[in-house]
């Protein structure tokens, strides 16, 4: 056969196709033996005299009657029938009604009463499956009572001589009552039967459930106990020092980061080795003296640009304090950043460049100084503390310094601030001069005796922090996280949060859980009022969550609105207010289009008297109530309530017109 074959030419897959073997045959060269295919292999002709045998012994197999197959595959309990119904006489219909109660009854009570209670109940309310029902649970009632009242006295004690067990009318009264858990609710009576009919479970009957007896036999139930905020807060950072969150504005260019990078590198906060990677870095670019400002600008755009466009952090310690810094961007275009950094301060440091010139064009109408200084007293931020920096420009000059300090002290005091919340320091950011120690400049040393600017933070006050109030947390940025859920970054502003709890996002109102909670990039199971969190969520969907919204304690829940009243305060308009005028709400870190659709009135700015009802226009300088629509609806609170949440700016083509409180929120 070898040499019919091209044996040189061939190739496995011409004689077997191994590439198509499944669902086909194919043939083994092995084979069996005749006596091993007769063990093996079943043959029917072999085996045909027994199953004709077979037949031929036995008679036809008799079918099943119909009705027996159909009670069998009807998928009903079957009903027992008691003797008494035969022994009643009742008619075909009787009869079929009774049975049908029954059936229902047997349904709800399950094996808890018996045939002849029933039966008996349904005929003497003549068939009526409602009245019957409560004549049972009625009953099983009252003998719940009875029970009750027995089992809160002492045990009597039992001779004997009874021929009845006492504890046998105890165990076989069916105990028809479900205890409630919650506080301050009832007890409910009753069985409890799922609304959607039951589908998938049974009727719970009473001996699911738990049985009345004394409150020393039951089993003790963990509920979670209420723990006091203040107490609370005492415990945790009773021992830590006082956090304190400081806001740096200014003009641009004035020199906020350069001056906030020096104070860390003066502290230890930065090391040798990063900074002279930064100086190393900005010389290749012709940047040397943005060397410390590259500590708080740290993205690419931010250090090529030479300016500050996000809100910077970090943090340093004092004597008495820790200090988070939250370097605010000074450019116009960035204003909707600064006010969301400065929303979350508790007092604010004002930078001014003291260069001939540079500290006109900030402080001018048009500068960022003035509106800077507006804002952050605008979202309630009474202590400011004026760097006056860049003052070895002008040769540590006491004059310039005096008439800086005269110009800042009246639109200062004209803006809102007390002459007493407000102090002026004289440094240098490049050199570091003033800034953690005292001056050695012979020049400034002459004529300044006053404490440096590290003293001065440290002297700040830190306000109360209201961590009673129920919980408010307003988020300004969302990111996801490592583990599960994801991430919500913001400031507490009432109350408290602890791992675990359970918080509503608003204005969605969707329950979420909180999985894990850092303070400052630090681990921790619970923050307070007053701390930069950053919160991983589960039970919600992220696509859902958005910059503004606020996380709120699910009873005490914040208002939700899209209408409300506010008291404001006009700046500088080119165009006076009418109703209807279209303006850019922000609030905390949201930023909603608007329109004021109501002019309710003008106030004295002094004595907030009413000068005039329903005013057509609002100018410079004036002071109204007015009504604001937004475009959706929003989570905002009265000032009274949460001052934080009660705040409002309006904005118009990037210049603030307006800041307001607000004092009423309209259900929509």
């Amino acid at each position: 056969m070898a040499r019919h074959r091209n044996i040189r030419n061939r190739r496995d897959s011409d004689d077997y196709d191994y590439d198509d073997v499944y669902g086909h045959s194919v043939e083994e060269d092995s084979c069996l033996s005749p006596s091993d295919a007769s063990q093996w292999i079943y043959d029917r002709s072999q085996n045909h005299h027994a199953i004709s045998s077979f037949l031929d012994s036995h008679g036809d197999i008799q079918e099943e009657a119909e009705e027996d197959t159909a009670e069998q595959t009807r998928p009903q309990l079957e009903r027992r029938e008691s003797a008494d119904i035969r022994s009643l006489a009742l008619t075909d219909a009787d009869e079929a009604k009774l049975l049908s109660c029954l059936d229902e009854l047997r349904d709800i009570l399950g094996d808890t009463v018996s045939e002849n209670v029933l039966i008996q109940t349904v005929l003497s309310k003549k068939f009526d499956l409602t009245k019957a029902l409560d004549e049972l649970l009625n009953r099983n009632t009252n003998k719940d009572k009875e029970t009750e009242k027995a089992l809160s006295k002492p045990p009597p004690v039992v001779l004997i001589e009874s021929a009845k067990p006492v504890v046998a009318n105890v165990d076989k009264t069916p105990k028809v009552i479900a205890i409630n858990v919650e506080p301050k609710v009832g007890v409910i009576k009753g069985f409890k039967v799922e609304k959607d009919g039951g589908s998938g479970s049974r009727p719970q009957t009473p001996r699911d459930q738990s049985p009345a007896m004394d409150r020393s036999n039951q089993i003790p139930i963990k509920v979670k106990e209420k723990i006091d905020p203040n107490k609370q807060y005492s415990t945790e950072r009773g021992s830590e020092k006082d956090h304190l969150y400081i806001v740096v504005i200014g003009h641009v260019d004035a020199g906020k980061s350069t001056l906030m990078g020096r104070l860390l590198c003066e502290l230890g906060e930065v090391s040798q080795r990063t900074l002279h990677k930064y100086e190393q870095e900005s010389k290749k670019i012709g940047k040397q003296s943005f060397m410390y400002a590259w500590v708080l600008d740290e993205t690419g755009e931010e250090r090529v640009r030479g300016i500050t466009m996000d809100v910077g952090r970090a943090q340093f310690e004092t004597k008495s304090k820790k200090v988070i810094i939250l370097d605010a961007p000074g450019h116009a275009d960035f204003i909707p950043n600064m006010i969301t950094g400065a929303g979350q301060a508790d007092v604010a440091l004002l930078v001014v460049d003291a260069t001939r010139g540079e500290f006109e064009s900030g402080f001018e109408l048009g500068g960022q100084t003035r509106e800077h200084a507006l804002l952050v007293r605008s979202l309630g931020i009474s202590q400011l503390t004026v760097a006056v920096n860049k003052l070895d420009t002008t040769n540590w000059s006491e004059e310039r310094f005096n008439e800086i300090l005269k110009k800042l002290k009246t639109f200062l005091k004209q803006a809102g601030f007390k002459e007493s919340d407000v102090t002026f320091v004289p440094c240098s950011g490049l050199t570091g001069e003033n800034l953690v120690k005292p001056p050695t400049e012979l020049e400034l040393c002459k004529w300044y005796k006053g404490p440096c600017l590290l003293d001065v933070i440290d002297q700040c006050n830190v306000p109360d922090r209201p961590v009673a109030k129920p919980l408010r947390i307003t988020i300004n940025d969302i990111f996801k996280g490592t583990g599960t859920g994801f991430c919500v970054a913001g400031r507490i502003e009432n109350g408290l949060i602890n791992k675990g709890d359970k918080v509503l996002v608003c204005p969605i109102k969707e329950i979420a859980e909180v999985k894990g909670i850092s303070i400052n990039d630090l681990s921790s199971n619970v923050a307070f009022a007053g701390d930069q969190v950053s919160v991983t969520l589960s039970g919600v969907d992220m696509q859902n969550v958005a910059v503004g919204f606020v996380l709120s304690d699910p009873v005490q829940q914040v208002p939700v609105s899209s209408r409300f009243e506010a008291r404001l305060v006009v700046f500088n308009v080119k165009v006076p207010i009418t109703k209807g005028y279209p303006v850019l709400i922000h609030h905390q870190s949201l930023v909603e289009s608007a329109n004021i659709v109501k002019l309710k009135a003008l106030l004295n700015k002094s004595t907030g008297e009413v000068l005039k009802k329903k005013p057509r226009c609002l100018g410079n300088n004036s002071v109204a109530v007015v009504d604001i629509e937004v475009c959706r609806p929003i989570c905002i609170e009265r000032y009274k309530d949460v001052k934080e949440l009660g705040r409002v700016m309006l904005r118009v083509a990037g210049v603030t017109i307006a800041a307001g409180l607000i004092t009423d929120i309209y259900n929509t």
